[in-house]
């Protein structure tokens, strides 16, 4: 399925964090169609932009010019390089812009994100070494457990 980064203006409602060979031919392209019925402005990566060691500045413009960030945390989710740096910048924008953040756990038990375990876990320490210890900080989205949470998650198990 083909999709079309949306937007000429490169401002955008809602940006789309996922890793593709997990969930972008399943619910991801479904949940950017219902997005995009719905009239919501929305970023996917169309496959077509270019790849390479560091994230593309295509995607840090898109998640800094976005409203929300929906990030799609799926098993091979965190053995992406990209979606990690994806993450990082993303959380960089909550903190700094006021981004609201959407965690979707789409076959993966929040409690293995939090608590670094299972192959989610496994990847996020291998490149945690790395990037020196940002990519910890992902693992907090593990939902609103105070007043001051500025996003909240949801879990889809199939």
């Amino acid at each position: 399925m083909a999709f079309a980064s949306s937007s000429s203006q490169g401002s955008y409602d809602v940006f789309l964090s996922f890793r593709g060979e997990d969930t972008r031919n399943n619910f991801t392209a479904h949940l950017y169609q219902e997005l995009r019925t719905k009239g919501i402005n929305t970023f996917i990566d169309d496959d077509k932009l270019e790849r390479g060691r560091v994230i593309s500045p295509a995607l840090v413009t898109a998640i800094e010019n976005s409203m929300f960030s929906i990030i799609v945390l799926s098993e091979n989710y965190a053995s992406s390089k990209w979606c990690l740096e994806e993450l990082v910048k993303i959380l960089e924008c909550m903190k700094t812009r006021g981004q609201r953040v959407l965690p979707i756990f789409y076959n993966v038990d929040p409690s293995d994100v939090r608590k670094h375990r299972a192959k989610f876990g496994e990847a996020l320490a291998e490149h945690e070494k790395n990037f020196e210890g940002e990519y910890g900080e992902g693992a907090d989205l593990e939902g609103c457990s105070h007043s001051s949470c500025k996003f909240i998650w949801l879990e889809f198990k199939e």
